[in-house]
């Protein structure tokens, strides 16, 4: 059954939180591989180690956040998604 919310602050509002933790666990992945991209192509060991470092806190914090904590759900999907649009922007 689909819980209706608040529009206002939620994009998924008609969206059951189940789908919600694919959207976040499929941006967590997106943003982790164009993190690893980074850290492959770098050709300085620092940047490197920067690129893979961000790629591990990404798989950290996936992992951390309950599947049922909506609103962490939420928040993380919108900053990852920024993320990874300002990181496709800058190829």
């Amino acid at each position: 059954m689909t819980v209706p919310h608040d529009n206002s602050t939620d994009p998924y509002a008609n969206t059951p939180t189940a789908m919600v933790y694919d959207v976040f666990a499929e941006t967590a992945n997106e943003l982790i591989g164009l993190c690893t991209a980074r850290s492959d192509a770098a050709s300085d060991p620092v940047e490197r180690d920067t690129w893979w470092q961000r790629a591990l806190t990404v798989r950290d914090v996936r992992r951390s956040v309950p599947a049922q904590d909506r609103q962490a759900l939420l928040r993380h999907i919108a900053v990852w998604k920024a993320d990874a649009e300002a990181l496709k922007a800058a190829q």
